[in-house]
């Protein structure tokens, strides 16, 4: 080949190498991304349910529920 070809060639090739390397890195964090996504749904509906609660708490058990025994 000629030095103009193989400058061509190896520009591709370097090219080729990096794709390779960016497209395995967006892989990479679009599973991150998604992982994050998927905790923050959680906590979101966490979040919710305790803000439900806040709202409406819970009926306490026990002897502070109870009627003392002189009534």
């Amino acid at each position: 080949m000629s030095p103009v070809g193989d400058d061509l060639a190896e520009r591709v090739t370097d090219l080729e190498v990096r794709l390779a390397y960016q497209d395995r890195l967006i892989a990479t964090l679009d599973e991150v991304v998604r992982g994050f996504a998927a905790r923050v749904e959680t906590l979101e509906r966490e979040l919710g349910e305790v803000r439900a609660g806040v709202k409406s708490p819970p009926v306490p058990i026990g002897p502070q529920s109870e009627k003392p025994p002189h009534y």
